[in-house]
């Protein structure tokens, strides 16, 4: 869970929710849009401390988000040529639509080093987001034969017992990475009573990460610094900086938690670190 021996913490992992798939222009102008947009506010993020960039695109047309492969490609090999980032493409496709399954999992076909696994059925505000046990299972299957390690997000507590079922059934591979997703309309509250039984679900050989969503987006990360455990911030869970006073991008919201984590004693994680305590390729595939 972050921990490995006594009294030895793993150093912090930032990662970055650059764009999601809803959040508009008119909620705030800094949200990126485009390919180019999002690449910018990916390689921004990246200089001001983020090691793992979570991509979604966007229509450029409709400002949704778009499971298109070629916005992705667009995305990824900008990302690829300027960073040593670990990218995590998104599966999710538009919550609240219903996306077909080879829709979903297109982006795996880019073979990022890795992917969300949004692990349950959940409402949203949108509408539901479908997460049936066939599209789990096959995208935990192509995750597998395209080498790509799965970020298992979990919105309540029994998304992280599916998760588990999937770990001693084969289904998914060994060491998992959980992403607590905490604050949404319909999930699991966003504190730390939530937090610490969703990390203490975990086996031995789990690393965990925690997203706050909206205003919960700081005190969650402080909350996970301070548990041994690893951060998400950006603007596709949170758009502002404080109360009435929007974020200026992804990397003022990175350089918030870079200047927390050295207060609190958490040195942050580079690439090439957080590869090691993810279990992942040395190097960029």
């Amino acid at each position: 869970m972050g921990s490995r021996g006594t009294g030895h913490v793993d150093e912090l992992i930032i990662t970055v929710g650059i764009t999601g798939s809803r959040i508009s222009r008119s909620q705030t102008p800094a949200i990126p849009i485009t390919p180019e947009e999002i690449a910018r506010s990916g390689i921004e993020a990246w200089r001001a401390g983020a090691s793992v960039l979570h991509v979604h695109v966007r229509d450029p047309h409709t400002q949704i988000g778009t499971q298109d492969v070629e916005l992705f490609r667009q995305v990824v090999d900008r990302l690829r040529a300027e960073t040593d980032a670990v990218l995590c493409l998104t599966t999710s496709g538009v919550p609240g639509c219903d996306y077909a399954a080879e829709e979903r999992l297109a982006p795996l076909a880019l073979r990022p080093e890795m992917a969300s696994f949004d692990a349950g059925t959940i409402n949203t505000p949108a509408g539901v987001f479908f997460n049936e046990p066939d599209f789990l299972e096959a995208l935990a299957a192509e995750a597998r034969r395209q080498g790509v390690k799965l970020e298992l997000e979990c919105f309540e507590a029994g998304m992280v017992s599916t998760c588990l079922r999937y770990l001693d059934d084969g289904v998914l591979d060994r060491p998992p990475h959980f992403q607590f997703v905490l604050g949404t309309p319909y999930g699991m509250p966003a504190d730390v009573k939530s937090l610490l039984h969703l990390s203490e679900m975990l086996p031995a050989d789990a690393t965990w990460s925690a997203i706050g969503i909206g205003r919960a987006q700081l005190p969650m990360a402080t909350h996970a610094i301070l548990m041994g455990g690893h951060a998400r911030v950006g603007l596709e869970d949170n758009i502002y900086y404080r109360r009435g006073e929007l974020a200026t991008g992804n990397a003022q919201l990175v350089e918030r938690v870079v200047r927390l984590a050295d207060e609190l004693g958490r040195p942050v994680a580079s690439p090439a670190v957080a590869r090691r305590i993810l279990s992942l390729a040395p190097t960029a595939s």
